[in-house]
């Protein structure tokens, strides 16, 4: 027993001892750290190049890493801004934040031997008082032990920006700004307002939107997500659906005009609610304007008299354009489905005398002039509620492309039609300029070869 305690100890003793000399001489190994002027780490970057920010709002978070790839350890003496707390750049390196209240600066870090360390930044800009965006630059210096000193580049681009959070338009409004407005939460147009957006791009925020209880004109208007940066180097956020959350025409609202506008990147572009309808009475014009990129719906009109002329609707998730009951009289229009994203698209036109099996009697749906088409064989959907004659079902149909099964045999409701199909040699995306799946850019102008010449809302 005494043996055997004796063995055992004398195991574990020289275990230890085993185990202390290889720590002990790979720390030394480790510790040993060059002076040498020719020691330098290596960057994954030799500079940050962000996208542009509103002033006063962070950017995301870029990163780099610091490698030493020299046969000895690296120490740094002190990292930090060149300009210290001036151009708002925030920087972490290694876990340590470069706190602006001690003059942007990390002291005495290392990089041993064969390491890394990663490094963060962030921008929040200050206001510049310009209309342009303004660049801003800075260098976060690495000063080595050996008193050498290395750099990377710090660049940013800042646009002051008019901030507006919850608003409420209470009483006929116009609003002409060279500044870019950002919405947070939301807009509320009052039933006893009208809302002018002239030469204007408003910047949505997450989950915000424009609700129409009163009336809303646009004339050169932009209404987009307020993401300036990047999803991927090649993608950026203004190209990506559901940004923000759309523009809602709610009952008791008619006599919105959107005239050159565009809408996009939104969860939907324009719904309008089901209304009690009133012959003559129009809820929504459009004209020479653009929705695009949507995650639901482009265009959804219930019960509505509605004018589209020279419009273009595309690539939305749910139909690009889709009339539920009412009047919708769509000339020289471009329907595109294209959306990217998802094999479970909508259709280019939806129209129906019904939503959910409620009736709404479909007055007219007139189109003339027009291209509907997409990537699926059948774009156009139209749908009578089953078993009911009583409901009005009209549409009609006049010198327009359509990518559907040719209707044989009625000559009334379709006049001079070009019926669309997949054997057809030119067809689907073909029609247009520039389709670019990859990198999501679209130009629905025609292609010089398109069959659709004298069509759509580019000819």
């Amino acid at each position: 027993m005494n043996r055997l305690s004796s063995f055992t100890s004398s195991f574990f003793y020289s275990f230890a001892l085993v185990v202390i000399v290889a720590v002990f001489g790979a720390c030394s190994d480790d510790d040993e750290f060059s002076v040498s002027p020719s020691a330098r780490l290596t960057f994954s970057r030799d500079s940050v190049i962000m996208d542009t920010v509103f002033s006063t709002v962070g950017s995301r978070t870029y990163d780099f890493w610091v490698f030493n790839r020299m046969k000895k350890g690296i120490r740094l003496q002190s990292v930090r801004l060149r300009q210290g707390n001036q151009t708002g750049f925030r920087v972490n390196v290694d876990g340590s934040y470069l706190d602006n209240t001690i003059g942007s600066v990390v002291n005495e870090l290392e990089v041993r031997e064969g390491d890394s360390i990663r490094v963060f930044v962030e921008l929040t800009a200050p206001e510049n008082g310009r209309q342009e965006a303004l660049q801003i630059d800075d260098d976060l210096v690495f000063l080595l032990e050996s008193g050498v000193e290395q750099r990377v580049a710090l660049r940013g681009f800042a646009w002051d920006a008019i901030p507006w959070h919850d608003a409420v338009i209470s009483r006929d409004s116009v609003v002409e700004s060279q500044k870019p407005i950002v919405v947070y939460g939301g807009i509320r147009v009052d039933s006893t307002a009208t809302l002018t957006l002239r030469n204007t791009t408003l910047y949505f925020h997450d989950k915000a939107g424009l609700d129409v209880y009163g009336k809303v004109k646009a004339e050169n208007a932009i209404l987009r997500g307020d993401r300036l940066d990047h999803m991927f180097d090649y993608l950026p956020y203004d190209r990506v659906s559901g940004q923000w959350r759309g523009v809602r025409i709610c009952s008791s609202s008619f006599g919105n005009r959107f005239v050159d506008s565009e809408i996009r990147n939104a969860e939907y572009g324009i719904v309008c609610d089901s209304a009690k309808y009133v012959e003559g009475l129009q809820r929504l014009y459009m004209e020479r304007s653009v929705i695009h990129n949507c995650k639901g719906p482009g265009l959804q009109a219930f019960n509505s008299i509605v004018g589209l002329l020279r419009c273009q609707f595309s690539n939305t998730l749910g139909d690009c354009l889709a009339v539920y009951g009412g009047v919708a009289v769509v000339e020289q229009c471009t329907l595109a489905q294209f959306y990217p994203l998802s094999a479970d698209r909508g259709a280019a036109l939806r129209f129906s005398n019904s939503y959910n099996s409620y009736p709404y009697p479909l007055h007219a749906m007139q189109m003339k002039g027009s291209i509907v088409t997409g990537y699926a064989d059948d774009v156009v959907m139209g749908e009578s509620l089953e078993g009911d004659s009583l409901t009005a079902f009209k549409f009609y149909f006049e010198n327009s492309l359509l990518r559907t099964p040719a209707i044989e045999g009625d000559s009334i409701r379709f006049v001079d039609i070009r019926w669309e199909t997949p054997e057809d040699s030119i067809q689907g995306k073909q029609h247009f300029r520039l389709i670019d799946e990859k990198n999501l850019i679209y130009d629905f102008h025609l292609d010089s070869l398109s069959t659709a010449k004298g069509l759509g809302c580019y000819d």
